[in-house]
């Protein structure tokens, strides 16, 4: 088997791996594809070499095979395709014992914690997998987790159809924000300065604004007839964001904070007083957001498909990373990591 190992400074070294055979409660998976996602970006540029300590092999939006295993594992059999939820919980917590494994207080996240996906073969938990239907291929399968992630964030906004929504930022996780809460049935507004992806939007249905050229908070709200933003997404993770959240939501409006920030950021906490906003935040995914983004991809009410930007074998995985420099206006590049 293959294995593409982060070794720094923008570098991966591909080899020869090692096939774990699974131990009890656990099973080993024939790796079919792998995406490529900001935080794998971040490790790529070396600002996470101290919580990966490479060498080490990373990734963790992926699909596969199951090819062996471990004793007392049920519900899964030889051969059914599946998707990985890429957190280790301890379930001893006191976040855990209150059934939100999600946010684990010893959360370890797999292929960054823990190694991870880059590889034609991968043992995981078997509590990690999530079967994909007949009509979902491992192509759409490995864009699952990312979609979940959306699916997570829509779910704490308790958006609902007729709503109005601002996405504040149209990078791969705002565009698939977008295309979730469409399909819940509201209305959209992606602000997004980069014109590809302004474009993306509007290729998925949804309006598109430069806020660069135009006065956002008046463009939302004309669009809304002055009502303001229902639900707003911060995806983005820049300043400006910041300010124009609280500018576009509207009287009870609800926040999601999905972008990290380097920074702590200064919020006009005033606008939560007078407008009596919620700030949420959205963090990963649950069991059932995974369920969800796997039946959203199944019924067709999102194309997946048209998110895949780039196919690229693991030998030459180093290509696919800059690929992603090279191309910011990408959307998804995916490694294939079956043997070939």
């Amino acid at each position: 088997m293959q294995a593409a190992q982060y070794t720094g400074n923008k570098t991966f070294t591909v080899g020869e791996g090692q096939a774990i055979a699974p131990g009890a409660g656990e099973v080993r998976l024939d790796v079919g594809y792998v995406g490529i996602c900001g935080t794998d970006m971040h490790i790529y540029h070396g600002v996470m070499d101290q919580r990966v300590a490479p060498p080490q092999v990373i990734g963790h939006e992926m699909s596969g095979t199951v090819a062996e295993l471990g004793e007392g594992v049920t519900g899964f059999k030889i051969g059914d395709r599946v998707v990985v939820r890429p957190l280790d919980w301890c379930g001893e917590c006191p976040t855990c014992e209150a059934g939100n494994t999600h946010i684990c207080q010893n959360l370890k996240f797999m292929g960054i914690d823990t190694p991870g996906a880059f590889q034609s073969s991968w043992t995981v938990k078997s509590r990690t997998l999530h079967k994909l239907p007949e009509g979902v291929d491992l192509k759409q399968g490995a864009l699952i987790e990312p979609l979940s992630v959306a699916c997570h964030d829509v779910s704490r906004s308790r958006l609902k159809a007729g709503e109005k929504v601002v996405v504040l930022g149209g990078g791969p996780i705002g565009q698939l924000v977008a295309a979730v809460a469409k399909s819940v049935g509201a209305e959209v507004l992606v602000s997004e300065p980069n014109e590809s992806r302004r474009a993306f939007a509007n290729e998925l249905g949804v309006k598109s604004v430069n806020p660069l050229e135009e006065d956002l908070a008046a463009f939302v709200d004309q669009w809304t007839g002055t009502k303001g933003a229902d639900v707003v997404f911060e995806v983005s993770g820049v300043k400006p964001a910041i300010d124009a959240m609280t500018q576009v939501a509207g009287r009870r409006g609800r926040i999601v904070m999905v972008a990290i920030h380097s920074e702590a950021p200064q919020i006009d906490l005033f606008q939560f007083f007078w407008k009596e906003l919620e700030l949420l935040g959205a963090r990963v995914y649950e069991a059932a957001d995974y369920d969800w983004a796997i039946e959203l991809v199944a019924s067709g009410k999102v194309d997946i498909q048209q998110f895949i930007s780039s196919v690229t074998p693991l030998n030459s995985i180093g290509d696919a990373f800059a690929s992603m420099d090279n191309n910011p206006q990408g959307m998804k590049a995916l490694v294939e990591c079956k043997v070939q």
